[in-house]
């Protein structure tokens, strides 16, 4: 149940932190995204002056040339209007200029929507309160279309300002000559409005704000797009980044081949091997691997053999020879890259130097043949032979007693020895080969307690001998564990052992095992002489003896093979002590996960 919940509790950590972190993204390109049409706003408004201002000195020329050469098509204009239309064209030129010095404060890059607004009813409204002072409606529609289609075009975001730009004169038009009663100074269409007059404005008005909406929606989305591909980008140069990493970096070679034999990529660890400096080296010199590479050449045609038999090669090893000559052996693990037709690519994988592997196994092999010959068979001869001789006296052989110059409890002690000296050496042989080839396990789920019920069983008689008392507090009802039923006796009669060989007579000893997270906690405890701390740092060294030990040879092997034995297991064991405080010996094993 426990497990249950911290694995709901982290999934929601999980689920929980993508959704904030997803937010946060989210406001960030919001906040981008409003800052950059911002920016794009204030640039716009510049141009839309400018365009604005040459506009006006346009209409302020045709209005001087009227004077000294007046227009027919103006004569339909009231005369205020032909008048004071000069003077109206130059205040709002006067007004842009302010815009224009307005755009270069800190206001005008912070609000440039409202410098567009200001401007905009400006040129909007100063024809429209002449008209109103002089005591008539105005109905510029030619200005307005002037007006709102220029901004819809130089400065196509940000719809609701141009429809706020746009509301506010129609109302002014509208509201403020509809209270005062006023009429327009056209004798034919005295009236403010019309359904035609009407229809155009709405029309004006909507094509504008619609056009300015679409065009802002679709650089929204450009915006977006353009980020996402940018954070595309940056991933995949993060991952490439990455992953190049680790192909430059790693201890391990790795190399593309191709069919005929040469190398189409290899990283530096491959140059390494291959006593090279460069990996382009490699793909240079290589052309022929078959024949540059192995020893034996026949290794590759063996190594496209397994590939196409099995798809891909492991722990392939072979003698190659380096650039200056020498051999060494390598292992390759590789397999076959081919297209969707299924034609071959290349070949892919890595390759790793166990020159020193086989160097030490071959040195394994020859310390094994010396120790079991010129150490094991001597000491297995004398053993027989001392067994032999204890035999004989037991059955009554008067040849044999007569022959027997040395006492019977002589000759216990010295099998006492010999076996001992065997143990010894079996230890021995058997710590080196952990320390090449690793400990060898032949897991099942098995439960604790019967693995210490067995180890204690076996070791009553030197309990005995020694007047220890030894208390089992581990129950049948602890996870079943995942191990090697015989090393794990190995290990808790190591500990039970060590701790009656290195303390006085009447020795307690406790051994219990608790459930800790996914993993048991076993300790064996003594209330002995305890460990020095200097000692406790080096207790599971290869060799290494405490001083302390009262009555035994040892090589110092023993707690050695428990820490490789646990540490295949996938745990972890350590002593806690002071001196003449007793000691702790305490290791952990992961719970069976499946029992099936």
């Amino acid at each position: 149940m426990t497990n249950l919940l911290r694995s709901v509790q982290k999934w929601w950590r999980k689920v929980y932190e993508a959704v904030i972190n997803n937010q946060i993204t989210a406001v960030d390109a919001n906040k981008e995204w409003l800052a950059n049409r911002q920016h794009f706003l204030w640039q716009r408004l510049h141009l839309w002056l400018w365009l604005a201002s040459i506009c006006l000195l346009t209409f302020t020329l045709r209005n001087v040339y009227d004077i000294f050469f007046p227009l027919k098509e103006l004569d339909k204009l009231p005369d205020t209007l032909r008048i004071h239309g000069l003077f109206i064209n130059l205040a709002m030129l006067l007004s842009l200029v302010v815009y224009f010095a307005l755009r270069q404060t800190k206001f005008g890059h912070r609000h440039p929507g409202i410098l567009l607004l200001g401007s905009s009813w400006s040129l909007s409204l100063a024809s429209q309160l002449f008209a109103t002072l002089k005591g008539f409606a105005l109905p510029d529609t030619l200005g307005w279309s002037l007006l709102f289609f220029s901004q819809a075009t130089l400065i196509p975001v940000c719809w609701q300002l141009h429809l706020i730009s746009q509301v506010g004169v129609l109302t002014y038009y509208f509201g403020v000559n509809t209270v005062l009663g006023l009429k327009t100074p056209v004798p034919e269409y005295p009236e403010i409005y019309n359904v035609t007059f009407l229809l155009y404005v709405f029309w004006l008005c909507a094509i504008c704000d619609i056009g300015v909406y679409l065009y802002d929606r679709l650089q929204r989305s450009e915006f977006y797009a353009r980020k996402e591909l940018e954070s595309a980008y940056h991933k995949l140069e993060v991952t490439e980044a990455k992953y190049r990493s680790i192909f430059e970096n790693a201890v391990e070679g790795i190399f593309q081949s191709s069919a005929d034999g040469r190398y189409i990529t290899a990283n530096p660890a491959l140059a390494r091997i291959y006593g090279y400096s460069f990996p382009e080296e490699v793909t240079a010199n290589f052309t022929d691997i078959e024949h540059q590479l192995y020893v034996d050449p026949q290794r590759r045609a063996e190594f496209v053999r397994l590939i196409e038999q099995h798809g891909k090669v492991s722990e392939f090893e072979s003698q190659i020879y380096r650039r200056d000559g020498s051999i060494v052996w390598i292992s390759e693990k590789a397999y076959a890259v081919r297209d969707e037709q299924g034609k071959l690519l290349y070949y892919e994988g890595l390759i790793e130097d166990i020159t020193q592997r086989k160097q030490a196994e071959e040195a394994l092999r020859v310390f094994f043949h010396a120790v079991s010959h010129d150490l094991r068979n001597p000491a297995l001869g004398i053993l027989m032979v001392l067994r032999n001789l204890l035999k004989d006296e037991g059955m009554g052989n008067e040849s044999s007693q007569s022959q027997i110059s040395v006492a019977r409890a002589v000759l216990e002690r010295m099998v006492q020895s010999s076996d001992r000296q065997l143990n010894l050496i079996n230890s021995l042989m058997e710590a080196h080969v952990s320390e090449v080839q690793g400990v060898v396990l032949q897991r099942q789920p098995l439960q604790l307690h019967t693995v210490v019920t067995d180890a204690i069983a076996d070791l009553e008689p030197i309990l005995a001998e020694n007047q220890a008392t030894l208390t089992n507090l581990v129950t049948a009802d602890l996870p079943m564990v995942n191990g090697d039923s015989t090393q794990l006796w190995r290990v808790f009669s190591n500990l039970i052992v060590n701790a009656v060989k290195h303390n006085p007579p009447e020795l307690l000893l406790t051994i219990n095992a608790t459930l800790k997270g996914d993993k048991i906690y076993c300790t064996v405890s003594d209330n002995g002489v305890g460990i020095s701390q200097k000692q406790s740092e080096r207790l599971f060294d290869l060799y290494f003896r405490s001083g302390n030990n009262r009555n035994s040879v040892s090589l110092g092997l023993g707690l050695y093979l428990c820490k490789r034995i646990i540490n295949a297991h996938g745990g972890e064991i350590g002593v806690n002590s002071t001196l003449t405080a007793g000691a702790t010996f305490w290791f952990t094993l992961p719970i069976c996960t499946n029992t099936n």
